[in-house]
């Protein structure tokens, strides 16, 4: 039997290609020459072990054996179920210990959006399981192996039917969700030669541009990077001369973000310019100040750049490809909301999203609705943590707030706030139906849009200036001027208004990204999710981890029972 191999296939797998057979290498499906889905891999893949897998858990061999037959598998997806688990050597493909993978949660809102899962069981599991805050997974839960299992079994009809759908066309099914820790390098290197899909290009430049700008980065890296600046002083503005100036100048010329060839030591109009430029492109207020946090940004190594470029294009590949020409799209942690037409953006409003906890989730979903002056039905988890206890202390605490309770649930009051000044929602929301209960709404708590950081929320997406996007959506419809929009934010009464035709939206977690002008975007990793895959996809995971700025720590310690009710 041949040695182990494998193709170049994508940014988590291995190096090689020393199969002779045109169209399979180590009986593998190779996508250059065909775009049939091959699944004959059937020896167990021994270079996986639980010291370099993606995953920290495994299955023992009866188990899929039972579920094949259990569940009258066909032969050829009997074959694509065995060669799935044999190429990862029984490795989970959808949980960790800690939870779900990023793979896990992406199919699943992928397969919400393209074609919904017929198996009901499975998709009561799988809403209960997407709104647990925290989840601790053993190999020895029988219900989540049977889940793991009929994920499996989800993934394979919708690949058969759908893979050229995704974003992850060209790519093998064994080979579509990570396996083996690898060498960032080594990984970067893996991906230029991988056979892409061009067509996807076009629907998707941004995909097609990140990549791109990977190859800048991994060709910088490898010839040693940057070298770290010393700031010698505290703040350096404008006119300022001192020998940072001069390491800053060659910073910058490195990532082209500094095009002039001036390398003295004097703070000039041309470096000012570039260093708002880079604050910008990289989630700071553009004072075109030289301050501690941008020396810490600027000194963030290229390989650690290059893993959480890697990290981000794994995670692109599993959101819908943007085929409408009109849609929403919020990106998390750049806490921004960006509405597009005709694929060019119209205008950007800035967010507050959820904190850690009670994170905001990326998915996909159809904004169809709009509600003046709204009730809050508070989720009964706040109900139980935040306002029971207040409840306990103050009878009239519920009064006092504009609430009001409206039945039972078990032991559980289920409460409402009514329309007003006081409610959370504000004086309207924006309906795209969804398993998370997301959606955007106002606030009566404004002061939050003046912090660069604003992860502040249950989970919703508050909204800087809601009456904008609300005559943006309903501007088809002539009898819904300002006046009227006005008139029934502050009317008191609910009223729902059906947006028609129904508008995407698209929320994402991208840490890295290119802009609509082609210009490389990062942000912090709001909720250590970068950490996390980069700590199961490489095996020198290195932490962006920048040290909170006094914006961010000034959220942290207003963020309480009480405030966090001003926000859904």
């Amino acid at each position: 039997m041949k040695s182990l191999t494998c193709i170049a296939l994508g940014i988590f797998l291995y190096s090689c290609n020393t199969g002779t057979d045109e169209k399979k290498q180590n009986g593998v499906l190779n996508p250059e020459t065909s775009t049939k889905m091959d699944t004959v891999y059937v020896v167990k893949n021994s270079e996986i072990t639980p010291a370099n897998s993606y995953s920290d858990l495994f299955l023992d061999s009866a188990i899929i054996e039972q579920y094949i037959v259990s569940n009258s598998l066909g032969t050829d997806d009997q074959k694509t179920f065995r060669s799935f688990y044999n190429y990862r050597n029984g490795q989970f493909a959808w949980f960790t210990s800690q939870g779900f993978t990023e793979q896990a949660k992406g199919f699943w809102n992928l397969q919400d959006k393209l074609e919904p899962s017929t198996d009901k069981n499975l998709r009561k599991k799988m809403d209960t399981l997407l709104n647990e805050d925290t989840l601790m997974i053993s190999r020895y839960d029988t219900s989540i192996l049977k889940t793991e299992l009929a994920i499996t079994k989800a993934f394979v009809t919708f690949y058969k039917k759908n893979r050229f759908k995704t974003q992850f066309a060209y790519l093998p099914l064994e080979q579509v969700v990570p396996v083996k820790k690898r060498n960032v390098m080594a990984m970067a290197d893996t991906l230029f030669r991988t056979p892409a899909d061009t067509s996807l290009n076009k629907l998707n430049p941004e995909f097609a541009a990140l990549k791109n700008h990977l190859l800048f980065y991994y060709n910088i890296a490898k010839s040693g990077g940057w070298a770290p600046i010393v700031l010698n002083k505290r703040t350096l503005k404008k006119g300022s001369s001192s020998p940072t100036i001069q390491a800053i100048k060659k910073r910058l010329q490195k990532t082209n973000e500094f095009v002039a060839s001036d390398t003295s030591a004097i703070f000039s109009d041309s470096m000012f310019s570039a260093v708002q430029a880079y604050q910008l492109r990289n989630g700071m207020r553009p004072t075109g100040l030289i301050t501690d946090t941008l020396i810490r940004s600027l000194n963030v190594t290229a390989e650690k750049r290059l893993q959480q470029m890697l990290i981000n294009y794994n995670r692109m590949q599993w959101m819908p490809v943007v085929s409408d020409d009109n849609y929403i799209s919020v990106n998390i942690p750049s806490y921004l909301l960006t509405v597009f037409e005709s694929k060019r953006k119209v205008f950007d409003m800035p967010v507050a999203v959820g904190k850690e906890g009670t994170s905001t989730t990326m998915f996909s979903g159809n904004l169809d609705q709009v509600v003046f002056s709204p009730y809050w039905n508070i989720p009964a988890s706040i109900v139980r943590s935040e306002i029971m206890p207040k409840m306990k202390k103050d009878k009239n605490y519920l009064k006092s707030r504009n609430m009001e309770i409206v039945g039972k649930n078990g032991s559980l009051p289920v409460i409402r706030q009514l329309p007003g000044n006081q409610n959370a929602l504000g004086k309207v929301k924006f309906l795209f139906p969804n398993r998370y209960d997301i959606y955007f709404h106002d606030t009566n708590a404004k002061e939050v849009f003046s912090k660069e950081k604003r992860a502040v929320s249950h989970g919703c997406i508050r909204l800087r200036d809601p009456e904008k996007l609300a005559l943006y959506l309903l501007k088809s419809n002539a009898s819904w001027t300002a006046e009227k929009v006005r008139m029934a934010m502050n009317s008191g009464k609910e009223e729902f208004v059906k947006v028609a035709p129904a508008i995407p939206v698209v929320i994402t977690y991208y840490t890295a990204w290119t802009d609509e002008n082609g210009l490389l975007n990062f942000r912090d990793d709001l909720y250590q999710n970068d950490t996390r895959v980069g700590q199961m996809l490489f095996d020198n995971p290195m932490a962006i981890d920048l040290p909170a700025t006094a914006d961010s720590l000034l959220i942290k310690k207003k963020t309480g029972t009480v405030d966090s009710l001003k926000a859904r």
